[in-house]
């Protein structure tokens, strides 16, 4: 038998109305012996109709959908809505709160962590309650994603290849409605316990979105995220209005193997040959990585691995190895 969650709510989230509060998860620590993690969340509801699970900060780095989804509980009443909205802006607070990737209590990567414990670690803990409190309440499911400290990504919002051809039918035309400037079809490295995975393995309909990165956020990726929100819920019925596409457009985009993924091979210092949104031939140079113990050393050439556009890069000066070095996407 599964065992309850520890995490109560301290608001209801089937009444009507406009609810401010937390998940509440009692954490005994060394500055508070009957402690707890208090995680923000809001709902929004008004009467019979779909709900709509919408979270950002499943990395504590990413700053486009913490923003939005913080000003949207701000700003969202129960007259806009028709059905129920549930708002998640920090799924992993503790991670936020710490402008990590992943949390200080335990090292969890939140979006490694599904289908969680419910008497494991506080990561465990959170995703375990999402996952089976949250989730079975939504008819579709928004998870908010940018590159953090480490990637830049181009604005994009994204769907998966999945089994059912009907599901992914409604989370392609779903990831369509969002209107970032690009779509995405991606392709995962590794989707073990991710939080795609098990929404998508739920049935749920679910869009995700990598809206820029380099932990921080511009005017642009945030009004992105603002209109893309919005959007996914007018695609759902909870929103009346029309559909506000990209000021300039949508451009598919294709991840169709591995090939699409450069990675690093070096240490040393970074520089980028190219730009995102740059389109690039198999085997044009896109970066160098340059040996810093010593001057005069020749440094590494990158190249292209196939013909796309420049969809993802590595951020920060410096690189390790094994680390994205870029990632380049088929144009479709």
């Amino acid at each position: 038998m599964t065992k309850a969650s520890p995490i109560s709510p301290t608001i209801p989230l089937d009444r009507d109305g406009i609810h401010h509060g937390f998940l509440k998860l009692p954490y005994s620590r060394d500055d508070s012996a009957w402690g707890a993690v208090m995680i923000p969340i809001t709902v929004i509801r008004n009467g019979a109709g779909p709900t709509a699970l919408l979270t950002g900060g499943n990395h504590g780095d990413e700053y486009e959908g913490l923003v939005s989804l913080f000003k949207l509980a701000g700003s969202l009443t129960p007259a806009d809505v028709t059905g129920r909205v549930i708002i998640l802006p920090a799924m992993n607070y503790p991670a936020f709160r710490n402008a990590s990737r992943t949390s200080p209590i335990d090292a969890g990567n939140m979006n490694r962590s599904y289908p969680g414990k419910p008497d494991g670690t506080v990561t465990q803990k959170i995703a375990d309650y999402v996952l089976r409190y949250l989730v079975p309440e939504a008819d579709i499911v928004l998870d908010i994603h940018s590159g953090g400290k480490t990637l830049d990504f181009i604005p994009f919002a994204a769907a998966h290849v999945l089994p059912d051809k009907e599901q992914e039918a409604r989370c392609v035309a779903a990831m369509k409605a969002f209107g970032a400037p690009y779509s995405m079809m991606m392709l995962e490295l590794d989707a073990v316990g991710m939080f795609d995975t098990v929404v998508e393995e739920a049935g749920k309909t679910f869009v995700t979105t990598e809206l820029g990165g380099g932990g921080s956020t511009t005017a642009e990726r945030v009004a992105i995220a603002d209109r893309g929100v919005r959007n996914v819920l007018i695609h759902a019925g909870i929103l009346a209005g029309e559909l506000e596409p990209a000021p300039n457009g949508t451009a598919m985009l294709d991840m169709p193997g591995d090939d699409c993924f450069v990675a690093s091979e070096d240490v040393g210092l970074f520089e980028p040959c190219v730009d995102l949104g740059d389109m690039v031939k198999k085997g044009d140079l896109i970066a160098r990585i340059y040996d810093v113990e010593r001057t005069g050393t020749p440094p590494r050439d990158y190249h292209a691995s196939r013909d796309g556009i420049i969809s993802c890069r590595h951020f920060p000066g410096l690189i390790k190895m094994g680390d994205c070095l870029a990632v380049i996407a088929k144009v479709l």
